[in-house]
């Protein structure tokens, strides 16, 4: 089916609902976030109109140079981390029957309905030191005595990637569901095993959708706020959490605004390379 272009006013009806909401929502409030990242903190009040570049050039300090890449490592972190574990277990979800896919995908929503502060104290819980998992070690004789295993990075990286697991199984799971099934009987039939099949024939099929999956899940975790508060120390915390460290606690809300608007436009960069991977994907 072609589709045809728009002939009239008419034919742009559908689009004025959305782009009154989208203008509301994004564009107002992101052009006035804008707009004060340019204005002076006055220590009297938040700010004093302006137009100065102070703001964006304490991004070039030290301080907020590791801030800024240490969430960006996270972000990667997690985003690697999910898609190693996700591809292969959604391929195998898509193996099953369809009643026992409809059973994994219902229980990957209902961990959806979990709040980030409800996955945060879970989190904190399982490892801490008085009721956590290294007391399930220590009777299994694994360890000598029970540990705290929070605050710390490793325990950041779980909370965000079990955050973050079910939706990249969503994303993966169409893909996937529609991969031709004769694309791995070929592979088998000319004597590749299970793992080879898997490896030379499906990845190299859903590249694509995998590059798209990885942007998506960084662009989530990099905007994560109460998890790295809950289960890190200081060192440990986002540019999110910098963020309104920044506009409440220390009432400079012109900086508070740069540094959103910085986050701001990578998300949408990373966002625009998804939507071109998608054209592209389609194209093909």
């Amino acid at each position: 089916m072609k589709r045809e272009p728009p002939r009239s006013l008419a034919d742009y009806a559908p689009l004025v609902f959305p782009g009154v909401m989208l203008s509301v929502f994004f564009v107002v409030p992101f052009s006035i976030m804008l707009a004060v990242s340019f204005f002076k903190r006055n220590p009297a009040g938040f700010y004093t109109p302006d137009f100065v570049l102070d703001n964006y050039a304490r991004f070039l300090s030290l301080f907020f140079g590791k801030v800024l890449g240490f969430s960006l490592m996270l972000s990667v972190g997690v985003a690697l981390m999910c898609v190693l574990v996700a591809f292969p277990f959604t391929y195998l979800l898509t193996r099953l029957s369809r009643r026992a896919q409809t059973l994994w995908l219902v229980a990957l929503l209902s961990v959806l309905s979990m709040s980030e502060v409800i996955i945060g104290f879970a989190w904190s819980t399982l490892l801490s030191r008085t009721a956590g998992l290294t007391n399930l070690f220590v009777w299994l004789g694994l360890m000598a005595e029970p540990v705290a295993l929070i605050p710390s990075f490793w325990a950041v990286l779980t909370g965000m990637v079990y955050q973050a697991l079910p939706y990249t199984i969503l994303v993966l799971y169409p893909a996937l569901v529609r991969l031709d099934p004769t694309l791995l009987e070929a592979a088998r039939t000319l004597g590749a095993s299970p793992a080879r099949a898997f490896v030379n024939v499906v990845v190299p099929a859903l590249r694509n959708t995998i590059v798209a999956t990885l942007i998506m899940v960084f662009v989530f975790a990099l905007g994560s706020y109460l998890l790295p508060q809950i289960l890190g120390r200081p060192q440990h915390w986002t540019l999110s959490v910098l963020i309104t460290d920044q506009a409440i606690y220390q009432s400079n809300m012109p900086f508070a605004a740069a540094m959103a608007v910085f986050l701001v436009l990578i998300s949408l960069s990373l966002v625009g390379l998804t939507l071109l991977i998608g054209r592209r994907e389609a194209a093909q």
